[in-house]
């Protein structure tokens, strides 16, 4: 009997599934595990025979219940790998279980490499591109738009080739489709010669990026900053295309800075800062000196990514990029008079407008401000009062990050909200995608 349709024991059908962050639980009816694109689409058709939800799963990086489900829980470990490779067209073509990190490593043997990409390398291709994970880029948009060419699993079994050329209403909304519209079977990318990056990591005050921010964005590729809550100093990040050659941090650089201050001690500072709430204003103004400046080359993967082992929880608004810097003085004056106690770092990045329905950039040149809590740390107050502030500049929320809004907000903020649930309505009317925070959302 196929991987797809032979149910799990007894126990592993009444496993609870939960996510990285800890945020979601979920108890489906049954697992499945399809091994090809067909055994998906009978595991498709069988579950809405039997009245049952279908859910994919992929590493469980969301902070919402987006992947959660009571019905069919689609694992696609075993749909990985890369299909092809075409060096004429510069594309390709991966199965959507295939984690980021693998694809990254996959891509850089054959001296490829994809042009942007969020932070982590974690994900899964398809999770990461169905809930909108991007990374910071003047030009360079989310790794959703780089997309030309996507094969969906549809409600009722079918299985579809979306693109440009084919079934274009769908490619335009599918690209992020949070899951609503079908199951991603495969994603095909735009890739081109690997190419080398210079890193500058440099400490900064809060007003004089901010002052800066248009300057700082307008003249390098990737920009991004950290400001550090309770003190008025930041971390800022500069990449832009080098000519080489490589220099990659030294092995004992790498380690102090990526593993020892920002995952060892951070771990360390922001465990204490839960226990002794007191101490996080000072362990802040320690740890926002603590990073020095430094300067490095290498290939994009391994300037854009870095590893981030201490667990929190996380809202991310997309906003104007003109009502950005308003907004994040807005933040730092309200944390300041506040009794609130942040550990976390806010961060900032940025993204061109870009032409998918549900992009948090559809439609506009876009910055993002995200703010983060310790895991096990109370964050309702913070993160309420930070979701004030971002929706009164008509912010866009992540879809894969916490927050409460829900589909007559997005209606108002998404233009072409309208044509995605309509979408919506002619592929899946029976809902055999939904779940619950896909009817707040998305609506009914």
């Amino acid at each position: 009997m196929s991987g797809t349709l032979r149910a799990l024991g007894s126990r592993s059908e009444k496993d609870t599934w939960r996510n990285w962050a800890g945020t979601v639980a979920a108890r489906p009816v049954r697992e499945a595990r399809p091994a090809s694109v067909e055994e998906l689409a009978e595991t498709v058709r069988s579950a809405a025979r039997e009245g049952l939800r279908v859910k994919t799963v992929g590493s469980g990086h969301s902070f919402t219940s987006i992947a959660a489900t009571d019905g069919v829980l689609v694992r696609p470990d075993l749909l990985t790998g890369i299909r092809r490779i075409d060096r004429r067209a510069m594309t390709v073509t991966v199965e959507s279980g295939t984690p980021l990190k693998r694809l990254n490593v996959a891509l850089a043997r054959e001296g490829l490499s994809l042009t942007n990409m969020g932070d982590i390398m974690e994900q899964t291709v398809a999770g990461a591109t169905s809930t909108g994970t991007h990374g910071t880029g003047r030009d360079s948009a989310s790794i959703a738009a780089q997309i030309r060419e996507l094969e969906l699993v549809t409600a009722d079994g079918r299985v579809l080739t979306c693109s440009v050329k084919e079934n274009p209403e769908i490619f335009a909304a599918a690209r992020i489709g949070l899951g609503a519209l079908g199951v991603v079977s495969a994603l095909t990318f735009a890739v081109e010669p690997v190419f080398l990056l210079t890193a500058r990591e440099e400490p900064m005050t809060f007003d004089r990026v901010t002052a800066d921010f248009e300057a700082l964005h307008a003249e390098n590729e990737h920009f991004e900053f950290y400001w550090f809550p309770h003190t008025g100093n930041c971390n800022t990040k500069r990449n832009n295309r080098s000519a080489g050659p490589a220099a990659p941090p030294g092995r004992v650089s790498a380690f102090v800075e990526d593993e020892l201050l920002s995952n060892g001690l951070f771990q360390v500072v922001n465990s204490l800062g839960r226990a002794v709430p007191a101490t996080v204003p000072a362990i802040a103004r320690v740890a926002s000196r603590a990073l020095s400046a430094r300067t490095y080359t290498d290939i994009p993967y391994k300037v854009f990514t870095s590893p981030r082992r201490v667990r929190f929880v996380e809202m991310e608004y997309a906003l104007p990029r003109e009502a950005a810097v308003g907004a994040l003085r807005e933040l730092k004056a309200m944390v300041d008079r506040s009794p609130l106690r942040v550990s976390f770092p806010v961060e900032v990045r940025t993204a061109p407008a870009d032409d998918i329905a549900l992009s948090t950039a559809s439609g506009r040149d876009t910055a993002y401000i995200a703010v983060h809590m310790y895991k096990g740390t109370p964050y309702r107050s913070y993160f309420t009062a930070a979701e004030r502030i971002m929706t009164a500049h008509g912010g866009r929320p992540h879809w894969g990050k916490l927050h409460t809004r829900d589909a007559a907000y997005f209606a108002e903020v998404y233009p072409r909200f309208g044509e995605f649930t309509a979408l919506r309505d002619r592929l899946d009317p029976d809902r055999v995608f939904g779940n619950d925070y896909l009817r707040r959302v998305l609506g009914a």
